[in-house]
Protein backbone atom coordinates (compact mmCIF):
# COMPACT_ATOMS: atom_id res chain seq x y z
CA UNK A 1 0.00 0.00 0.00
CA UNK A 2 1.62 3.11 -1.23
CA UNK A 3 0.24 6.35 -0.45
CA UNK A 4 0.96 9.78 -1.37
CA UNK A 5 0.15 12.58 0.67
CA UNK A 6 0.19 16.50 -0.94
CA UNK A 7 0.61 19.21 1.57
CA UNK A 8 0.73 22.55 1.22
CA UNK A 9 3.69 25.20 0.84
CA UNK A 10 1.28 28.44 1.61
CA UNK A 11 2.32 29.96 4.69
CA UNK A 12 -0.24 33.78 4.11
CA UNK A 13 -3.25 33.94 5.56
CA UNK A 14 -4.66 36.33 2.84
CA UNK A 15 -3.27 39.99 3.44
CA UNK A 16 -4.11 39.85 7.11
CA UNK A 17 -0.38 39.06 8.35
CA UNK A 18 -1.36 36.34 10.20
CA UNK A 19 0.19 32.63 9.30
CA UNK A 20 -1.61 29.57 7.79
CA UNK A 21 -0.20 26.47 6.54
CA UNK A 22 -0.85 22.62 7.14
CA UNK A 23 -3.41 22.10 10.10
CA UNK A 24 -1.24 19.38 12.33
CA UNK A 25 -3.99 17.35 12.92
CA UNK A 26 -5.16 16.84 10.02
CA UNK A 27 -1.78 15.06 8.83
CA UNK A 28 -0.45 13.82 11.65
CA UNK A 29 -4.10 11.64 12.21
CA UNK A 30 -4.21 10.46 8.57
CA UNK A 31 -0.29 9.39 8.69
CA UNK A 32 -0.91 7.50 11.57
CA UNK A 33 -3.96 5.74 10.39
CA UNK A 34 -1.76 4.63 7.04
CA UNK A 35 1.47 3.99 8.43
CA UNK A 36 -0.41 1.50 11.22
CA UNK A 37 -1.99 0.04 8.27
CA UNK A 38 1.81 -0.90 6.97
CA UNK A 39 1.12 1.83 3.92
CA UNK A 40 4.48 3.40 2.99
CA UNK A 41 4.00 7.16 2.68
CA UNK A 42 5.25 9.84 0.35
CA UNK A 43 5.18 13.55 1.67
CA UNK A 44 5.07 16.04 -1.02
CA UNK A 45 4.41 19.58 -1.45
CA UNK A 46 4.56 22.25 -4.45
CA UNK A 47 7.32 23.58 -3.08
CA UNK A 48 8.89 20.93 -1.26
CA UNK A 49 11.25 20.33 1.40
CA UNK A 50 9.28 21.62 4.86
CA UNK A 51 6.17 23.05 4.72
CA UNK A 52 4.80 25.44 7.28
CA UNK A 53 2.11 24.73 9.75
CA UNK A 54 -0.67 27.03 11.34
CA UNK A 55 0.73 28.03 14.50
CA UNK A 56 -3.45 27.88 15.33
CA UNK A 57 -3.15 24.16 15.07
CA UNK A 58 0.18 24.01 17.29
CA UNK A 59 -2.05 25.56 20.64
CA UNK A 60 -2.90 23.39 23.40
CA UNK A 61 -6.61 22.94 22.16
CA UNK A 62 -6.28 21.65 18.70
CA UNK A 63 -3.18 19.25 19.88
CA UNK A 64 -4.71 15.11 19.77
CA UNK A 65 -2.93 11.53 20.82
CA UNK A 66 -1.79 11.61 16.93
CA UNK A 67 -0.14 15.23 17.15
CA UNK A 68 2.31 14.24 20.22
CA UNK A 69 2.91 10.97 18.70
CA UNK A 70 3.86 13.11 15.54
CA UNK A 71 6.08 15.54 18.07
CA UNK A 72 7.90 12.76 19.48
CA UNK A 73 8.27 10.90 16.31
CA UNK A 74 12.00 11.80 14.67
CA UNK A 75 11.76 9.38 11.36
CA UNK A 76 8.06 11.59 10.55
CA UNK A 77 9.53 14.89 11.58
CA UNK A 78 12.28 13.76 9.10
CA UNK A 79 10.07 13.01 6.20
CA UNK A 80 8.01 16.15 6.78
CA UNK A 81 11.16 18.22 6.34
CA UNK A 82 11.93 16.97 3.57
CA UNK A 83 8.79 16.79 1.28
CA UNK A 84 9.53 16.23 -2.30
CA UNK A 85 8.75 18.41 -5.33
CA UNK A 86 5.54 17.41 -7.17
CA UNK A 87 8.11 17.18 -10.59
CA UNK A 88 8.63 14.20 -11.19
CA UNK A 89 5.84 12.21 -8.95
CA UNK A 90 3.21 9.42 -10.96
CA UNK A 91 0.18 8.04 -10.25
CA UNK A 92 1.82 4.85 -11.61
CA UNK A 93 3.72 4.81 -8.62
CA UNK A 94 1.07 5.05 -5.89
CA UNK A 95 -1.94 3.24 -4.63
CA UNK A 96 -4.01 6.42 -3.52
CA UNK A 97 -3.50 10.09 -2.69
CA UNK A 98 -4.13 11.98 0.38
CA UNK A 99 -4.47 15.96 0.63
CA UNK A 100 -4.46 17.03 4.30
CA UNK A 101 -5.75 20.72 5.46
CA UNK A 102 -5.03 23.82 6.39
CA UNK A 103 -6.13 26.70 5.06
CA UNK A 104 -2.88 27.04 2.71
CA UNK A 105 -4.40 24.94 -0.03
CA UNK A 106 -6.84 27.75 -0.73
CA UNK A 107 -4.36 29.63 -2.17
CA UNK A 108 -1.67 27.09 -4.24
CA UNK A 109 -2.93 23.50 -4.24
CA UNK A 110 -6.64 24.80 -5.99
CA UNK A 111 -4.62 25.93 -8.90
CA UNK A 112 -1.65 24.38 -8.87
CA UNK A 113 -1.28 22.30 -12.52
CA UNK A 114 0.78 19.74 -11.31
CA UNK A 115 -0.80 18.61 -8.37
CA UNK A 116 -4.32 18.93 -10.83
CA UNK A 117 -2.32 16.49 -13.46
CA UNK A 118 -1.82 14.08 -10.82
CA UNK A 119 -5.51 13.97 -9.23
CA UNK A 120 -6.72 13.40 -12.59
CA UNK A 121 -3.66 10.44 -13.33
CA UNK A 122 -5.20 9.17 -9.89
CA UNK A 123 -8.67 9.27 -11.39
CA UNK A 124 -7.84 7.92 -14.54
CA UNK A 125 -6.28 4.80 -13.37
CA UNK A 126 -9.57 4.71 -10.55
CA UNK A 127 -7.41 4.93 -7.75
CA UNK A 128 -8.46 6.93 -4.60
CA UNK A 129 -7.89 10.13 -3.75
CA UNK A 130 -9.33 11.54 -0.86
CA UNK A 131 -8.83 14.88 0.90
CA UNK A 132 -9.98 16.26 4.40
CA UNK A 133 -11.21 20.01 5.58
CA UNK A 134 -9.75 22.63 3.33
CA UNK A 135 -7.40 20.01 1.45
CA UNK A 136 -10.42 19.56 -1.01
CA UNK A 137 -9.41 22.87 -2.29
CA UNK A 138 -7.40 20.74 -4.48
CA UNK A 139 -10.10 18.80 -5.75
CA UNK A 140 -11.88 22.29 -7.14
CA UNK A 141 -9.74 22.66 -10.76
CA UNK A 142 -9.59 18.87 -11.34
CA UNK A 143 -11.54 16.79 -14.49
CA UNK A 144 -12.56 13.82 -15.09
CA UNK A 145 -11.18 11.50 -18.41
CA UNK A 146 -13.82 13.05 -20.18
CA UNK A 147 -13.31 16.60 -19.35
CA UNK A 148 -15.76 16.69 -16.51
CA UNK A 149 -15.61 18.68 -13.30
CA UNK A 150 -14.53 15.92 -11.09
CA UNK A 151 -16.98 16.58 -8.49
CA UNK A 152 -19.94 16.55 -11.08
CA UNK A 153 -22.39 14.30 -9.93
CA UNK A 154 -20.60 13.13 -7.32
CA UNK A 155 -21.40 13.57 -3.12
CA UNK A 156 -19.03 15.17 -1.41
CA UNK A 157 -18.35 17.44 1.73
CA UNK A 158 -15.28 20.26 3.03
CA UNK A 159 -15.02 22.61 5.30
CA UNK A 160 -18.36 24.30 5.23
CA UNK A 161 -19.12 28.02 4.78
CA UNK A 162 -20.93 27.69 8.07
CA UNK A 163 -17.62 26.61 9.50
CA UNK A 164 -15.77 28.88 7.35
CA UNK A 165 -17.97 31.78 9.02
CA UNK A 166 -17.43 30.29 12.59
CA UNK A 167 -13.93 31.07 12.50
CA UNK A 168 -13.99 34.39 10.95
CA UNK A 169 -12.29 33.75 7.94
CA UNK A 170 -14.68 33.90 5.34
CA UNK A 171 -13.79 37.01 3.61
CA UNK A 172 -10.29 36.20 3.74
CA UNK A 173 -10.38 33.32 1.73
CA UNK A 174 -9.81 33.29 -1.61
CA UNK A 175 -12.73 31.00 -1.99
CA UNK A 176 -15.43 28.98 -0.87
CA UNK A 177 -14.57 25.29 -1.32
CA UNK A 178 -18.58 24.32 -0.86
CA UNK A 179 -19.72 27.14 -3.21
CA UNK A 180 -17.17 25.76 -5.78
CA UNK A 181 -18.15 22.20 -5.18
CA UNK A 182 -21.65 23.12 -5.76
CA UNK A 183 -21.03 25.47 -8.94
CA UNK A 184 -19.67 22.13 -10.78
CA UNK A 185 -22.64 20.26 -10.09
CA UNK A 186 -21.50 18.16 -7.21
CA UNK A 187 -23.99 17.26 -4.24
CA UNK A 188 -22.39 18.94 -1.15
CA UNK A 189 -22.80 16.96 2.30
CA UNK A 190 -22.40 17.87 5.31
CA UNK A 191 -22.86 16.87 9.25
CA UNK A 192 -23.26 19.29 12.26
CA UNK A 193 -20.33 22.18 12.67
CA UNK A 194 -16.92 20.45 14.51
CA UNK A 195 -18.43 16.83 13.83
CA UNK A 196 -16.79 14.00 12.71
CA UNK A 197 -18.29 13.83 8.56
CA UNK A 198 -16.72 11.72 5.91
CA UNK A 199 -18.28 10.86 2.48
CA UNK A 200 -17.35 8.04 -0.01
CA UNK A 201 -18.53 8.56 -3.74
CA UNK A 202 -16.80 5.77 -5.87
CA UNK A 203 -13.06 6.35 -5.17
CA UNK A 204 -13.67 10.14 -4.27
CA UNK A 205 -13.54 10.64 -0.49
CA UNK A 206 -13.92 13.69 1.43
CA UNK A 207 -13.87 14.94 4.97
CA UNK A 208 -15.66 17.97 6.33
CA UNK A 209 -13.20 18.79 8.78
CA UNK A 210 -10.29 18.43 11.18
CA UNK A 211 -13.03 15.64 13.66
CA UNK A 212 -12.99 14.06 10.18
CA UNK A 213 -9.56 13.31 9.78
CA UNK A 214 -9.35 9.63 11.00
CA UNK A 215 -12.68 9.05 9.58
CA UNK A 216 -11.84 10.08 5.94
CA UNK A 217 -8.56 7.84 6.40
CA UNK A 218 -10.32 5.33 7.26
CA UNK A 219 -12.39 5.28 3.95
CA UNK A 220 -9.04 5.44 1.79
CA UNK A 221 -7.89 2.07 4.18
CA UNK A 222 -11.11 0.08 3.02
CA UNK A 223 -11.28 0.60 -0.48
CA UNK A 224 -7.43 -0.02 -0.77
CA UNK A 225 -8.46 -3.70 1.30
CA UNK A 226 -11.52 -3.99 -0.91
Amino acid sequence: MRILMIVTSHDQMGDTGHKTGIWLEEFAAPYYRFKDAGAEITLASPKGGKPPLDPNSQVPDALTDATARFEKDDAANAAFANTVTLDDLKADDFDALFYPGGHGPLWDLATDQKSIALIEEFVAQNKPVAAVCHGPAALVNAKTPDGKPLVSDKRVTSFTNDEEKAVGLENVVPLSIEDEFKKHGATFERGDNWASYAVVDGKLVTGQNPASSDATADEVIKLLSA
